[in-house]
């Protein structure tokens, strides 16, 4: 119904735009003069008639086709504008309109050439060469630009002058926190938001939640179960806890590797990135990016023993060492025991000989008590 009606609109346009000619012709008569036609008053009649049908015929018989072309064009700009962000359009606009103006302040110069073409042509040259790099350097340095917006408003809130207050800090104001894959599959996120030590806001890029779904979709079981733990975690996240939750848009096309977009996004927002990743932890130190490591803070909460103290512990298995066994704390500290292996499978009481503190963990070395 609606083409029907925006088809009949179409042929009424005809119609206008034959009748508009068709005056053209009745008001410029030397037109009809030099094709050796002398225009009557049946003549003009004629004419307009013949215009208006013949226009009006044109426009409403080519809708269709006219109307397929559009939803062509529109589609392939839907296309084209899918992964394009709002920001670059906005910095893509905004240089256009700067270029445009610096080209037109330096064609007034071009417009004291006496040559006119010479002019005419630098200055249609001077409005494209500006106008593109405008819209697109903008574009190409935008992590430049937003961190020097960044930059500026940090050190706004940083000069406070004397005798003044510091003013307090909005709801959201926190460092970001980035999540990683690994540590929202790992799950103890949740149970640290819970107790109230992490502030907001919590920021999960897209580029994560595609990983997770890419995991959550494979064809080996247990990575499909670990991608929908993940999951899960986040809607938890979101719907049991009082914490601000992002989903930011931001990519880097540029970078294939999740990781590396990670610490991309690090930098330009100043943010921290929340892992239990060891390489990713070491990666985003080097680049001077900010990293919690889930694993560092588990580590510094579990219990402290000390050389000499007494433990009972339950020797589960031998040791890699002749005579070892080995048991393990509640909170999974391994706990290596020297000539306990005639032990195992018993509750023993130990004396700890020393701890040695690793990146992946703390390991206790014991011997039994005589």
């Amino acid at each position: 119904m609606i083409q029907k009606i925006l088809r009949v609109s179409f042929g009424i346009v005809g119609i206008l735009v034959g009748m508009a000619l068709a005056n053209v012709l009745v008001t410029n008569t030397w037109i009809l003069r030099g094709l050796e036609i002398n225009l009557t008053p049946e003549l003009e009649v004629i004419l307009y008639a013949a215009l208006i049908v013949l226009f009006g015929l044109i426009f409403f018989i080519l809708f269709p086709l006219m109307l397929k072309g559009v939803k062509k064009l529109s589609k392939v700009v839907e296309t084209s504008m899918e992964n394009v962000r709002l920001i670059d359009i906005g910095l893509g606009i905004g240089g256009l309109v700067i270029g445009l103006v610096i080209a037109m302040l330096i064609s007034f110069a071009f417009s004291q050439i006496p040559i006119p073409w010479i002019g005419g042509l630098l200055t249609i040259t001077i409005y494209i060469v500006l106008g593109y790099i405008g819209f697109s350097l903008p574009i190409k340095k935008r992590e430049d630009i937003l961190q020097a917006f960044q930059i500026d408003k940090r050190e706004k809130d940083v000069n406070v002058p004397v005798g003044q207050k510091r003013p307090a800090k909005k709801r959201g104001a926190a460092i970001p926190k980035l999540l990683d894959t690994s540590v929202i599959i790992d799950g103890r996120i949740f149970d640290i938001c819970k107790t109230g030590f992490i502030e907001g806001p919590l920021v999960i890029p897209v580029f994560v939640l595609n990983e997770l779904q890419l995991i959550s979709d494979s064809s080996d079981e247990l990575k499909r179960n670990r991608g929908r733990r993940g999951l899960d975690i986040l809607n938890k996240i979101q719907t049991d806890l009082d914490i601000e939750v992002q989903i930011t848009e931001e990519d880097f096309e540029d970078t294939h590797e999740v990781d590396s977009k990670l610490v991309k996004l690090g930098k330009s927002t100043k943010g921290k990135i929340l892992t239990n990743d060891y390489n990713l932890n070491k990666v985003a130190t080097v680049q001077g990016v900010d990293v919690l490591n889930i694993n560092e803070l588990a580590n510094a909460v579990k219990p402290i023993v000390l050389p000499g103290e007494e433990m009972k512990v339950l020797l589960v298995k031998g040791g890699k060492e002749n005579g070892q066994a080995v048991a393990y704390l509640d909170d999974g500290t391994m706990i290596v025991v020297e000539n306990g292996k005639k032990y195992i499978g018993t509750t023993t009481a130990v004396i700890v000989t020393s701890i040695l503190q690793t990146a992946a963990g703390r390991m206790i070395f014991a011997k039994p008590k005589k």
